[in-house]
């Protein structure tokens, strides 16, 4: 297992994922400012007539309508990736992300143009929700080819210490906006400067991006079915269903632990928003700091054993937590953050290797579309409609029956985890 760098070939490797995650970091941060910063621009881009419960189903189903462009992202994307390369997929992918941050930013408002408002705040969402399709497959692919042989676990989980600060940006923006300025004055226009950030940091990471190694060889790239659906689907069918599988558990349960719990906090425990945000980015800090630490457990003692303790724990925890513990504790805010941070933790089980065990999947021809496509149907079909169809349970009287759902879906995780080889490396090969 253990292979030889020289000095040089390491600092590339280690350059190399440090471009992919930094352009990863700001792709990350422009999707999950509509997920922090919702609660500002809903009123301005609905209509005054709708109650606040409705408003916010439209918003959050918006959210889970972009889910629904992933699999397009990701098939349009992987296969750029696979045919051409995946620097090139990321340099295209990072300025889509940069175009459609811009207009959200330009967005009119329902006074302005009625019913175009929240049609239009649809299409840049789909956008959006394209750009991050192609993203995800790109650099997990990228960062488990570039990274060190044995050290992998490690490399790949700077893809979610990225993703992970994305979001704790985008949280840490909400904390400092909010002590600079009031509910009313960022509901009447401020929310549209993260937006405007957002798309300035896209350009910036371009540079980055534009002197990424390519790790896709020439006779990869011309191999007979390179990045073809048909290929995939062919020959490589069980795989891409069980990475299925544990993506849409992961999936589901990363976006009910680290966006819809904000949502839980203020809506259903009854915290300020201020203080939900300095618990979100507490907790988001620690998130992200623990994913190398949780990539080198997955190094030491296997993926399928780190796949195995994340969905095994979660299913046990994610109901006594969310739908007990938190609701009985929520006067002592410290509590309330010590309990979400443990359930981070347990999710890192899966967040810090989830790029690299789709990868290990897929031979190299057809892996940024396998990882891609596999990734994105979990996320439209589970992961994204996390919040809404929370909410909407919520509505219905019945919020805690979510969790049991979550439960269920961890456990169906869990089945799929055991049939993840022991050693999966045998299909990666070094660029």
């Amino acid at each position: 297992m253990s292979t030889e760098y020289s000095a040089q070939e390491k600092r590339s490797r280690i350059s190399g994922i440090v471009g992919a995650a930094s352009g990863n970091l700001v792709e990350w941060f422009d999707f999950y400012i509509y997920a922090v910063f919702a609660v500002y621009f809903t009123h301005a881009l609905t209509a005054p007539d709708m109650d606040d419960t409705t408003k916010s189903i439209y918003v959050w189903g918006v959210f889970a309508a972009s889910f629904f462009m992933r699999p397009i992202g990701s098939w349009f994307f992987g296969r750029l990736a696979d045919q051409h390369g995946r620097k090139k997929s990321m340099v295209v992918s990072i300025c889509v992300m940069a175009v459609s941050s811009f207009l959200f930013a330009l967005l009119p408002t329902y006074e302005q143009v009625g019913l175009l408002a929240p049609f239009l705040l649809l299409l840049v969402r789909l956008l959006q929700g394209l750009s991050v399709g192609g993203e995800y497959g790109a650099v997990a692919t990228y960062m488990s080819e570039i990274g060190l042989k044995g050290r992998k676990g490690f490399f790949s989980s700077f893809q979610y210490v990225t993703l992970s600060g994305g979001q704790l940006l985008a949280s840490l923006l909400s904390v400092i906006m909010l002590a600079f300025l009031t509910k009313a004055q960022l509901e009447a226009g401020w929310w549209r400067l993260p937006f405007v950030i957002g798309g300035c940091a896209a350009l910036v990471s371009l540079f980055a991006r534009r002197h990424l190694e390519e790790t896709l060889s020439t006779k990869d790239s011309h191999q007979e079915g390179s990045g073809t659906l048909r290929e995939l689907f062919k020959n490589h069918w069980k795989r891409f269903l069980l990475v299925v599988g544990y993506t849409s558990a992961g999936s589901l349960a990363f976006y009910t632990i680290t966006v819809y719990s904000k949502t839980y906090l203020s809506n259903t425990l009854g915290l300020a928003d201020q203080t939900v945000g300095y618990i979100m980015t507490l907790c988001l800090l620690v998130f992200m700091i623990a994913q190398p630490f949780f990539g080198i457990f997955a190094d030491r003692l296997g993926r399928r054993t780190a796949m195995l303790a994340f969905s095994g724990l979660l299913a046990i925890f994610i109901y006594p937590v969310m739908a007990i513990a938190m609701p009985y504790f929520a006067s002592q805010v410290w509590l309330v953050a010590i309990l979400l941070v443990f359930m981070m933790l347990i999710l890192s089980f899966y967040t810090s290797i989830s790029g690299l065990v789709k990868a290990e999947m897929f031979p190299t021809h057809v892996r940024a579309l396998g990882v891609g496509f596999s990734y994105a149907v979990g996320n439209a079909l589970f992961g994204g409609s996390a919040p809404s169809l929370a909410l909407q349970f919520k509505a219905v009287g019945f919020e805690n029956i979510f969790f049991i759902y979550v439960s269920i879906m961890l456990m169906i995780c869990f089945l799929c985890s055991l049939a993840i080889p022991k050693d999966p490396e045998y299909l990666h090969q070094e660029p």
